[in-house]
């Protein structure tokens, strides 16, 4: 069977699921995520001084720049100053250069990749993030309640909406073979093993014309693959040692298409919620996903999930990771960490449920 076929199925299965789950799932998702969340707030009122860090080739990027001009203007506020990303800077340097202007907001503009740099650049700065969710996963405006099909609303949110402080983690990542090692900041879900495989190894011109479904075909294709053995040291427990294919990082857990991965998993709780996934045949992997579409609470041998606020992986070979998406490159150690409460954003305003 091609590719094609296989990922016609597999999409069709997966959209009839959604489209049938969504409703319930939408509602108990938004519950759980609001029982820990801080209230939002107006900003200052008054004159703001906008910056806008632009991924010039993202689908709409003309059409965001001119509504965000617009919108400022029809404040009485002065023009945002645009800092366009390239290839060999996706943003930290835009992002400085936003915080030297004296920026009161800073509107990431792009995909998830542009989010997760301006982000980093922001932690613990204290001025304000907006976002403008031009890429396919929009990972973090999903998990804030924004309407990624909307971007004139997103403007509207991220000019003039409410904000609030959200968590953001670090993950370093260490290559023993090569001697390679970075630290970065992810927002959403970062990873180790076979999730950061896939993503990259997701054929772009497929991910170009379906969107976040390009992911399902390479998702199949890297089902066989054997266990790999690694430790796992989370706060200051005991080592253990584990047989996995992947470990997932996740600091909230809303993923695309819908589906909330981890509902416990909420963005400002100071805490990570780790799910390691060790199946060792396509059972096994179809009794995850079918824990996770249809939130069976029953456990199983075969993923386990956990809280914390640090935790290390060591593999003896190197294994891929990811950030939000973005492949991060191999590692034989990654350490990742909670920071609380280090990022504000602008949301639309709390929900009474």
């Amino acid at each position: 069977m091609s590719d094609w076929i296989l990922y016609v199925i597999l999409a069709g299965g997966v959209a009839f699921a959604v489209s049938s789950w969504w409703g319930v799932r939408r509602l108990r998702a938004r519950h759980v995520r609001s029982a820990v969340r801080e209230d939002t707030h107006k900003p200052e009122p008054g004159h703001q001084k906008v910056a806008v860090i632009l991924n010039p080739v993202k689908n709409k990027s003309l059409e965001a720049r001119q509504a965000i001009i617009d919108a400022c203007d029809l404040a009485g506020w002065d023009s945002p100053k645009f800092f366009e990303t390239t290839v060999e800077d996706p943003g930290y340097g835009q992002s400085r250069q936003a915080l030297e202007y004296g920026a009161d907001v800073v509107l990431a503009c792009g995909g998830d990749g542009t989010v997760r740099v301006v982000a980093e650049s922001l932690a613990h700065k204290g001025v304000a993030m907006g976002l403008i969710p031009l890429g396919t996963g929009n990972l973090l405006a999903r998990n804030v309640d924004l309407d990624v099909n909307d971007i004139a609303d997103c403007i509207q949110i991220a000019l003039f909406g409410h904000q609030r402080f959200i968590d953001t983690a670090s993950m370093a990542i260490d290559n023993g073979i090569t001697g390679e090692s970075s630290t970065h900041t992810f927002l959403v879900i970062a990873g180790m093993g076979l999730d950061a495989e896939v993503l990259g190894d997701t054929k772009e011109d497929l991910k170009k014309s379906v969107g976040w479904l390009a992911y399902t075909e390479a998702g199949v294709r890297h089902l066989p693959g054997r266990r790999k053995r690694v430790t796992i040291t989370m706060d200051d427990q005991p080592e253990q040692a584990r047989k996995i294919r992947s470990v997932l990082f996740a600091n909230c857990g809303l993923i695309p298409g819908g589906i909330d991965f981890i509902p416990e998993a909420m963005i400002d709780d100071g805490m990570l919620d780790i799910v390691v996934m060790s199946p060792r045949s396509a059972l096994g992997w179809i009794a995850m996903y079918a824990k996770i579409l249809f939130k069976h609470k029953r456990n199983l041998p075969v993923m386990n999930f956990y809280r914390s606020g640090k935790v290390t992986i060591r593999s003896q070979e190197p294994m891929a990771t990811q950030l939000d998406g973005d492949p991060a490159g191999e590692a034989t150690e990654v350490t990742v960490q909670v920071q609380p409460g280090s990022l504000l954003v602008r949301v639309p305003k709390a929900q009474t449920l």
